[in-house]
């Protein structure tokens, strides 16, 4: 799986659009009434204020501190670009601070610190401890960093915790575990060397001793060679910790007979020949980033034996710290822990591995390319595994509890497991599928709409994203200038643009039209004109001839129109069994809405067909179906003649045998609130509704618009389901990401 590609412009209008930045603030109370206010703020806010005053443990539990981390840096070793400074450090925070609430829903905020002392770092850090539940510090330069990490650590009672150290030694650890259970060996007796005795490599070693490493079997290298007792060059206190009694003195030395390699230097910095001289099964961690010390390939070619780990995503067994960080601070914040100790990052760590261990889901295994298991390349879970939310954070917690370091113990696991579970988004773990199953795919994507210049980012981002191949439908000359304008000009020699005047195939589209539009009105000169003019009827003619594998349009017409188009290549109407059906996300929550695109006024029978339909998208995209057919009334009440078809469309999909859940008709807080649904013992969904059947295209306008804009709802569709070939339809509202969102639909075959 390739790394995906992005231009520098790319890069700065992701931070810069829709607004500048990457996370916002918003309000979890009520915030519209005088009254709210007068609860928010003055008067009402003194209640909690005297509380905490007396009882400081109460700002748990009035106040957003449990589950508050801050993302401090100074700047001064930003990623591998050095000290660009506290702001030059901003962006890096903000994207550390929405990892955190990516993956294990922890609020975070980024502070960045104009300063290089560590006592006046230390002194702010330690000052803003109130405020939150945990510290990580983040990209300063060593050794700074240890005197700052130490001297928070004393002085405040809430867990600090600097990633660059840390967050590495965890996973690094996790896989060690792993690489010497396949090896056969034991922490206690192997030989292990590390080369790179900054942050993260001294951290890894201590951590490694803690789980049993002896210090005579573990020598660190630096730039100048072998850290040895009574070396004086170069040395400081963290080091001099490190330093064993050894005659060897270089890293080619040290390599030898040596059963464990930990890199967290520099590119090339290890050799073919010190890998054949390691012992047998050797385990090589090679971390540098970008460019490990050497590649897997490079040391499976002299020792096919070798268990190989780097920091990258390219490249079998990433050591990542998202795996770690999240899921460490989940744990420790919700048993209001005063530290992250030692016991917590092994029981992390143990966890990791033992998490690798079990069978791998089929979602995990599809965003690699291939079937996981178990193995030599496969010791780490993967980043977006979705277990690990339920079984890093528990594992943490335990071990704060029993080191007692945690303020309020979990008395159910169980149950605490079961709240994990709820946290994370369901409609990110749906897109991460769907991308993995496009880039699995390798589809050809035809992009109909050329001319326009968001189809045309849509098309470079679906092939840079390492999607598939983008096939562009307009001139050469005109997708050139348009791409220069968008600051993407390098992109015109990597797409595929096609058109009438040259493809070979164009006598054979013509063919193939007029055979099916000549009984419809249609003579020989209007089926020509269609298939070599209109860009709509040209791609679909495209992907009917096998010519591409999947087919985007509708951002530069109204969807109804295209849809007719499309029509003349394809089997697209109402009673072909096409069906539109719009995905809705909306904090965490997902709901299909059907039909937005083909029926104007269905019938109950057309309802029953709209159901089946949708049903089909939903388990394309994952979801299990629960299907309400939704109206203004409830089971009956009030009587409407316009309400009936509603009512008699679950005794068709009754006498039809269908096999999902459905029920109907109800209004919407009935389908969507399992509260109302109580008042109907009776009713047949099991949860909330996640399809909505209904009455007719207008009112899945009215309801998809006004989600979007009233509550700033995701909106992906219409899904096109129902027809032969995969054709997904964009709203002319699409953004270039809808585009592309549809262009992955379309690459799965959803519907």
């Amino acid at each position: 799986m390739a790394n995906p590609k992005f231009t520098d412009e790319e890069a700065l209008a992701f931070h810069l659009e829709p607004t500048p930045g990457k996370f916002e603030i918003t309000a979890t109370v009520p915030m519209t009434t005088q009254r709210d206010l007068s609860l928010a703020y003055s008067p009402g806010v003194a209640v909690p204020c005297l509380a905490i005053a007396e009882h400081p443990e109460l700002a748990y539990d009035y106040t957003n501190k449990g589950n508050l981390v801050a993302v401090i840096s100074n700047g001064t070793a930003v990623l591998g670009l050095g000290n660009l400074g506290a702001l030059g450090s901003k962006p890096v925070m903000e994207g550390k601070a929405v990892l955190f609430k990516r993956f294990a829903d922890v609020n975070s905020i980024d502070i960045e610190l104009d300063t290089e002392d560590p006592d006046a770092f230390c002194n702010a850090v330690r000052l803003m401890g109130p405020t939150f539940g945990g510290i990580n510090l983040e990209d300063i330069k060593a050794p700074e960093c240890f005197i700052i990490e130490q001297r928070l650590k004393e002085e405040m009672d809430i867990p600090v915790f600097h990633d660059d150290q840390h967050g590495t030694a965890v996973i690094c650890a996790a896989g060690l575990i792993n690489a010497l259970y396949l090896s056969g060996k034991k922490i206690e007796d192997v030989r292990i060397v590390l080369n790179g005795a900054g942050a993260a490599g001294i951290a890894c070693l201590e951590l490694l001793k803690s789980m049993g490493a002896r210090n005579e079997n573990c020598i660190m290298c630096d730039t100048k060679g072998v850290i040895y007792q009574g070396r004086t060059e170069g040395m400081n206190q963290w080091k001099s910790a490190h330093a064993v009694r050894t005659e060897l003195r270089t890293l080619d030395d040290a390599m030898k007979d040596c059963d464990v390699f930990l890199g967290v230097s520099a590119k090339g910095a290890v050799t073919q020949d010190m890998v054949a001289s390691m012992a047998p099964d050797p385990v090589i961690f090679a971390m540098a980033n970008p460019d490990p010390e050497i590649t897997p390939e490079e040391a499976h070619a002299v020792r096919e034996d070798a268990i190989v780990a780097t920091g990258r995503s390219d490249y079998p067994n990433q050591v990542n710290n998202v795996l770690g960080f999240p899921y460490l601070f989940r744990g420790a914040l919700d048993v209001h822990a005063r530290a992250i100790n030692d016991e917590m990052k092994i029981a992390c760590a143990e966890a990791l591995a033992k998490l690798a261990r079990e069978d791998v889901p089929d979602e995990v295994g599809m965003a690699y390319g291939r079937k996981l298991s178990f193995g030599r390349d496969y010791i780490i879970p993967a980043p977006f595994d979705p277990r690990l939310i339920y079984t890093i954070p528990p594992a943490v917690a335990r071990a704060c509890m029993d080191t007692g370091a945690a303020r309020r113990p979990i008395v159910d696991m169980d149950a605490y497991e079961v709240t994990l579970k709820t946290r994370m988004d369901p409609t990110a773990a749906i897109m991460r599928s769907i991308n993995a199953r496009a880039r699995n795919a390798q589809a050809r994507m035809i992009f109909a709409e050329g001319d326009d210049p968001r189809v045309l980012r849509a098309a470079v981002q679906y092939q840079r994203a390492g999607m598939g191949k983008a096939l562009v439908v307009g001139r050469e000359a005109d997708v050139r200038a348009k791409l220069e304008a968008a600051g993407m000009g390098d992109a015109v020699s990597e797409l595929n643009v096609i058109n009438a005047a040259n493809t070979e195939h164009l006598d054979d589209y013509r063919s193939f039209l007029y055979a099916r539009l000549q009984r419809k009105g249609y003579d020989r000169q209007d089926a020509h004109r269609l298939a070599a003019r209109d860009r709509h009827v040209f791609a679909a003619l495209m992907l009917a001839h096998g010519h591409g594998d999947g087919l985007v349009t509708g951002a530069t017409r109204k969807s109804a129109h295209v849809l007719e188009l499309i029509n003349h290549v394809f089997d697209a109407d109402a009673e072909d069994g096409a069906v539109g059906v719009t995905a809705l996300m909306h904090k965490s929550r997902i709901v299909l809405v059907a039909d937005t695109l083909v029926h104007e006024w269905p019938d109950e029978n057309d309802l029953a067909n709209i159901a089946e339909g949708s049903v089909r998208v939903a388990r394309h995209l994952g979801l299990e179906p629960r299907v309400a057919f939704v109206s203004f009334s409830t089971f009956g009440y009030p009587r409407s003649e316009r309400a009936e078809k509603m009512h008699l469309a679950p005794k068709i999909l009754e006498a039809r045998g269908v096999d999902f859940e459905f029920e109907g008709e109800m209004t919407v807080d009935v389908a969507l609130n399992t509260t109302a649904q109580e008042n109907y013992p009776f009713q047949r969904l099991t949860g909330p509704a996640n399809i909505l059947v209904v009455p007719a295209r207008h009112s899945a306008s009215i309801s998809v618009k006004l989600m979007q804009e009233m509550a700033g709802a995701t909106v992906i569709g219409p899904i096109l389901s129902g027809i032969d070939q995969s054709v997904q339809i964009c709203s002319s509202t699409s953004t270039s990401n809808d585009i592309l969102n549809m262009a992955v639909l379309a690459a799965c075959k959803v519907g």
